[in-house]
Parts: structure tokens; C-alpha cells; sequence
């Protein structure tokens, strides 16, 4: 993936108006300006790995919203498909429609290489991984891009990138448990002005 468009730590993060499941404008600096956003970009809906990301996203929205974040995972679905997605995926966490891909691009997140996609072992065995929970591999909609690569940002209440992060390959979402128990410890509700360090207990 080629590394001139990616957001570094304190870049300002573009700020683009999306639809939620209901087709209502959703601009994203009005999301981060209340607290501190945990953006959540996926792939297409048949996606097992995405399916898997936000199983954890659902699962850990207490402990990532009591670590002062809010969230929002944008799809490349439109508002109507990506309704019946969230609901059966993602439900009670915002999802916003990008058909156009608009926001993906303006992350730096591109089309991924056959070796970032699918010709890739880690892909190959967390695709086993997903199955044995029920995910099964699926074709992506009409209109969504198979090779679209996925990617993660936390986002200041000023608008900064605290932290980017980008799949190597498409299997690789950092695990929800390693952001709890590391750098999501941080209180990101907090002045932000050194280094990702856990709060102590």
C-alpha cells in the first residue's frame, strides 16, 4: 500500500458529512468534538473479518466508552444496506454509509494488493478462525470493492490523529483486548500532550 496519503499522529483528521442507517447527515467533527471518536472503517458486508471486528466493537462499547471514546464505523454500504447490516452486526454502535468511498480515501485507505487481501496465510487462517464462529466467507454486495482495505483512528476532540492505525493485510485488526488493556487504558477524555501511557491503577 503506497504510504504518502496515510494520517500520522497529530495530522488533522478530514472531516467529511456521511448518512446514518437512516439517511440522516452525519459530520464527523460534530461526532469527535463531544469526546474523543474511535472511527472504525470496514470493508465490504461479506467480510468475515469485519463481521469479527465488530462482534468486539459490540461487546466492548462499555469498556471503550468509560475510557472516555465515542464510536463510529463507516461502511461502504448505502444507508439502506448498511441498516440490515448493522442491525444483524453492529447493533447499538453508530454506522455511517460511504458508497462513494469518499471517507476511505481521504484516510489513505486504498485498494489493498492480492497478498493484503487474499494470497496471504494470516488471511487464510483467520478465515478458518471466523468460520468456527459462524462467519462465513460471502461475496460483497453489488457496488462494494472486495479489495478495499480497512483501518482504525482515534481522533481528538480538537481534531487531531492520536493514533492511525492500518491492516497490513486484511486479518490484521488489532485485537479489542490489546487497545483495553494498552493504549484504550489511556483516558483519551483527557489533555492529550505526551506519550500513550496506561492510567494507573
Amino acid at each position: 500500500m503506497p504510504r504518502q496519503r496515510l494520517l500520522n499522529f497529530n495530522h488533522q483528521a478530514p472531516d467529511l458529512t456521511l448518512l446514518d442507517t437512516a439517511g440522516n447527515l452525519v459530520t464527523l467533527s460534530k461526532l469527535w468534538k463531544k469526546r474523543p471518536l474511535l472511527l472504525a472503517f470496514t470493508r465490504h458486508f461479506g467480510c468475515t473479518q469485519c463481521k469479527e471486528m465488530l462482534e468486539e466493537l459490540v461487546n466492548g462499547r462499555e469498556r471503550i466508552e468509560a475510557a472516555g471514546l465515542g464510536i463510529a464505523v463507516v461502511t461502504q454500504g448505502t444507508p439502506e444496506m448498511a441498516d440490515l447490516f448493522a442491525r444483524e452486526f453492529a447493533p447499538d454502535l453508530l454506522v455511517l454509509a460511504d458508497p462513494e468511498r469518499s471517507a476511505y480515501q481521504a484516510y489513505g485507505l486504498e485498494r489493498g494488493t492480492l497478498f493484503e487481501t487474499f494470497l496471504n496465510l494470516k488471511v487464510i487462517k483467520a478465515v478458518a478462525r471466523s468460520r468456527k464462529k459462524g462467519y462465513e466467507v460471502e461475496p460483497p454486495p453489488a457496488g462494494q470493492d472486495a479489495m478495499q482495505m480497512s483501518g482504525s483512528f482515534i481522533i481528538s476532540r480538537e481534531g487531531r490523529v492520536l493514533l492511525p492505525y492500518y491492516y497490513d493485510n486484511i486479518a490484521d485488526h488489532p485485537p479489542l483486548d490489546l487497545w483495553l488493556n494498552g493504549v484504550l487504558s489511556t483516558r483519551w477524555d483527557q489533555d492529550f500532550n505526551g506519550p500513550v501511557v496506561p492510567v494507573k491503577s
